[in-house]
């Protein structure tokens, strides 16, 4: 004879609750790691534009060309991507979310994007890893450069 707190129309089994409660925790863990959101450990570097414009091509203005830094580049919190200028009158541009754990990179120096939440550094040229452990290179972003203007595609 079976309990009445034990019968199946009682209520889900213990074993459906406690996997309904993993499964909350992890989607949480998971957001809060993931998240873009997050500006712990981001540099709000800003653009001397004037901040985020649209502009007649109807892509995003990001900055003057003047404002990146040759062998370095700059990072566009709220975009989403770091524009860097490997070599004089070259610029590129790749998402700001490190490929290991999904952080915002930090900063932009001496050739290298560095994320600061395990230190994998990737290379303004193309992207690639220069120092994990992130192991996938940062995507790379559409951007025009139109005079001395850049734009976000």
């Amino acid at each position: 004879m079976t309990s009445p707190s034990l019968h199946p129309a009682a209520g889900p089994a213990r074993r459906t609750v406690m996997a309904a409660a993993g499964a909350a925790g992890l989607a949480a863990a998971l957001t809060a790691c993931g998240s873009g959101d997050d500006s712990s450990g981001a540099v709000d570097t800003g653009s001397t534009s004037g901040g985020t414009t649209e502009n007649g091509a109807g892509g995003t203005a990001l900055a003057k060309t003047a404002d990146i830094p040759e062998g370095g580049g700059k990072i566009f919190k709220d975009q989403g991507v770091v524009v860097t200028q490997p070599s004089a009158g070259t610029y590129k541009a790749f998402s700001s979310k490190c490929t290991h754990q999904g952080c915002a990179v930090g900063s932009v120096a001496n050739g290298v994007i560095v994320c600061p939440c395990h230190n994998s550094e990737f290379s303004v040229t193309d992207g690639s890893v220069k120092k994990g452990p992130a192991t996938q290179p940062l995507p790379a972003a559409k951007i025009t450069v139109s005079g001395d203007e850049i734009t976000l595609a």
